[in-house]
């Protein structure tokens, strides 16, 4: 094993975290005095889009420096395959100490995006009960064995259920402080040597039951229980929100924020303490936003609006000049930049990771990559979330129409003045940013997005946005393939075992 040459490196994502709800980014409440601090010592950009508006894409294109259709981490195939390596391989290899902190369902061994991480605490060691974690990593590992995707998809629904059940009151599902005491001592350990940590940060993720002294600050008399807490019901149609509701519902997701923040001032105040911030890359993010009514929809599912894809993003460096800059960048150039901050460019080679691109890394000055001016979303068909939103739609007696945005694939190109976005199933849609930086005006042509024709639309911009994403889909995109997967037909394959356990699961009837 070499020896590492570089700085230590500190990830942390912000699941789910809209970056207008940051002080730093002009939001008029103080959420994020921590995050205000930092950013007099970071590079704050305007314009970072995230791959995806869900975690485990993300993470996997942060992870790998794939877009989604490359490394192929998506609902419709749930874990990252065998045969892509990882940044925290890469960093191991090069002889970094890894260790990664996430109460998120989607960041496991059973996905392979906790590969190469030494240490970790993930979501099934969070669930009550040796017994239960050890069967649903089991089923996981058999599922994934078989090729049986679809049920790996409702092993994790199961687990967002449990989530939402353990969160019922009080922060009591918040494991943001324990995975703060972790890092700190992971960092403590390891603080003769390089180390590489990584967290994910959940608190502002539904459901929303914050801490009593922020829920006190930001969400006074706001009871949680009294509001929708399921997404799918208000994008169903089976519960209706007013706009009351929903300040109430934005109120208790800033004093989740505001948690968040607090924890990692305690996080910052002990690297500094110990001596380790000035030579620590740290990397804050968001994996993608939420929305709140926009749009007609709750979440971050069924869309690729700029609320959940343009992210907030801060990096410190000692090489990084502190300020702001509206040079777009994409999430998964953060693979690059943390490789070149770890003098790990080279250790790529040795885990079949894709290769460093200097011209990727934030480090280094300015972008050159094909149609580096553009950024690209690639959103594949949401299994899990259609599988919740069925089921409340028809508990509701309400009958989903396939050919909405449901059920729709959705790509996009980006760049800060213009975006078009091709869907599956509805018409596609083109905005110029500058002129309508809420999305409400669509420009482009109708239709269905799948017959490659050219906007109907007399902008140069958008004509050249459309091109670009033509050929990001060329070079680094699938096919849309109309097939599902037959859930029954796989079932009808599964060893009886399987079976078994997916009844002692609640299934199978």
């Amino acid at each position: 094993m070499s020896e590492p040459a570089g700085r230590n490196v500190l990830f942390v994502v912000m699941d789910t975290v809209r970056k207008d709800h940051l002080t730093p980014y002009g939001y008029d409440r103080p959420t994020t005095p921590t995050l205000d601090a930092f950013a007099e010592e970071a590079l704050v950009y305007e314009e970072a889009v995230a791959q995806a508006p869900w975690t485990l894409p993300v993470h996997a294109s942060m992870f790998t420096g794939l877009y989604p259709a490359e490394h192929t981490a998506t609902q419709e195939a749930p874990y990252l395959p065998d045969d892509v390596g990882t940044l925290a391989q890469a960093l191991s290899s090069a002889g970094y100490a890894t260790a990664c902190y996430s109460s998120n369902a989607w960041i496991t061994p059973y996905t392979r995006l906790t590969a190469g991480f030494d240490r970790q605490d993930n979501f099934f060691e969070v669930l009550p009960g040796e017994a239960l974690s050890g069967l649903a990593a089991s089923l996981w590992q058999r599922v994934l064995d078989s090729r049986f995707r679809w049920v790996a998809d409702r092993l994790v629904e199961m687990g967002n259920e449990i989530h939402e059940h353990l969160a019922g009151g009080e922060g009591a599902d918040s494991k943001t402080p324990e995975i703060i005491d972790r890092v700190t001592a992971f960092a403590d350990d390891n603080a003769d040597d390089e180390w590489f940590a990584f967290i994910n940060l959940m608190d502002a993720h539904l459901p929303y039951y914050p801490p009593e002294e922020y829920r006190e600050q930001f969400a006074p008399g706001v009871d949680p229980e009294a509001v929708c807490q399921n997404s799918k019901e208000y994008n169903s149609g089976a519960r209706a929100i007013d706009e009351a509701e929903f300040d109430d519902i934005r109120d208790l997701y800033d004093a989740e924020i505001r948690h968040i923040d607090a924890e990692l001032g305690r996080l910052f105040d002990h690297l500094k303490e110990t001596g380790q911030w000035e030579d620590t890359l740290v990397v804050v993010c968001s994996d993608h936003g939420e929305l709140h009514g926009e749009h007609g929809l709750y979440g971050h599912e069924f869309a690729i609006y700029d609320p959940l894809v343009n992210v907030p993003l801060f990096v410190k460096h000692p090489d990084v000049e502190a300020g702001r800059t509206d040079e777009q960048v994409e999430l998964l150039d953060l693979y690059d930049t943390v490789l070149e901050s770890a003098a790990a460019t080279d250790a790529t080679g040795t885990v079949d990771a894709r290769p460093f691109q200097p011209g990727r890394s934030l480090l280094s000055p300015g972008r050159d990559i094909d149609d580096g001016e553009y950024a690209f979303v690639d959103y594949h068909r949401p299994v899990v979330e259609l599988n919740q939103l069925e089921t409340k739609a028809a508990d509701a007696g309400i009958d989903l129409e396939e050919d909405s945005r449901f059920y729709s694939r959705m790509r996009a190109a980006r760049r800060p003045d213009g975006k078009y976005i091709r869907n599956e199933r509805i018409a596609d849609e083109a905005y110029r940013l500058d002129a309508d930086p809420g999305e409400v005006d669509p420009l482009g042509r109708e239709g269905t997005g799948t017959s490659g024709e050219a906007p109907r639309v007399d902008d140069p911009v958008l004509e050249r946005v459309y091109a670009a994403l033509e050929r990001f889909e060329a070079r680094a995109a699938d096919e849309w393939d109309a097939t599902a997967t037959d859930a029954e037909a796989a079932l009808d394959h599964m060893d009886e075992e399987a079976k078994e356990r997916l009844q002692d699961l609640g299934y199978m009837e």
